[in-house]
């Protein structure tokens, strides 16, 4: 079997996967990005996975943190998506960007997420240039319906703030 990439490439980027702000804290410093790899893994008990590039300011705070909190963000607030998603947390105080609030184990909720959940940080597995938590929802919040979220496309021409 070879090892070429390319149908796999081209399958993946074909696909428009939900784009979720991830957003966490390790003592008073806050972090969030915009997190492509992500995805429920277990029904009952409820888990779900959220993959952090190696790369960037969240993932190096959430070595340290409990809890990471999950936003889906609507297409009308692309701008938030943009802001976690080009923005670096080493150069730039994104919170200071955007309206929030402390929720659960005193993480940052987006003000203009349509839903959140925040879930406990059970396990980390390696996943390549990505390290993968395995969360466990304890909260969040959502409306009667979903609709009208930010997807891969939405944000596919974006340059990203640290390389990938």
């Amino acid at each position: 079997m070879s090892d070429d990439h390319g149908p796999f490439e081209k399958i993946a980027a074909a696909l428009d996967y939900p784009m979720f702000i991830v957003t966490t804290r390790a003592g008073t410093t806050r972090g969030g990005c915009l997190v492509g790899f992500a995805t429920q893994t277990s029904i009952n008990p409820p888990k779900f996975l959220v993959g952090l590039s190696r790369k960037n300011a969240t993932f190096r705070l959430a070595e340290d943190a409990t809890h990471l909190a999950v936003h889906l963000v609507a297409r009308q607030h692309l701008g938030l998506s943009e802001l976690f998603g080009t923005e670096t947390g080493d150069r730039t105080d994104k919170f200071a960007r955007c309206t929030w609030h402390e929720g659960p184990a005193g993480l940052p909720i987006l003000d203009d997420a349509a839903a959140w959940f925040v879930g406990e940080i059970s396990e980390r597995f390696d996943l390549g240039d990505h390290v993968g938590h395995l969360l466990r929802p304890m909260a969040g919040e959502s409306p009667d319906g979903l609709q009208d979220w930010v997807t891969f496309a939405d944000v596919r021409d974006l340059d990203p703030g640290h390389d990938a």
